[in-house]
């Protein structure tokens, strides 16, 4: 059987209570956490890994693989208003 590599976008948000929360732009609904960065990492690939395994055992479509060259520029931007 051939592997197939497939990437998404991941996002890891720091969490109130500490840690991160993970999500996934391409995939609504699926998230998971992590206490370090690094855990959080982890808990990515392997929340990630089971979706897609279940979507393929239930012969659904994988969400769209995204371009792994056109790398997301995530940053802040800040903004003064003037008030009475």
């Amino acid at each position: 059987m051939k592997a197939v590599e497939y990437t998404y976008t991941v996002l890891f948000e720091p969490a109130e209570e500490g840690g991160y929360v993970v999500t996934f732009p391409a995939i609504p609904n699926l998230a998971t956490q992590g206490e370090t960065l690094e855990e959080a990492r982890e808990m990515a690939v392997d929340c990630l890994q089971g979706y897609l395994e279940s979507l393929q055992e239930l012969g659904r479509p994988l969400p769209e693989s995204e371009d792994q060259t056109a790398e997301p520029i995530r940053d802040k931007v800040s903004v003064q208003l003037k008030t009475a």
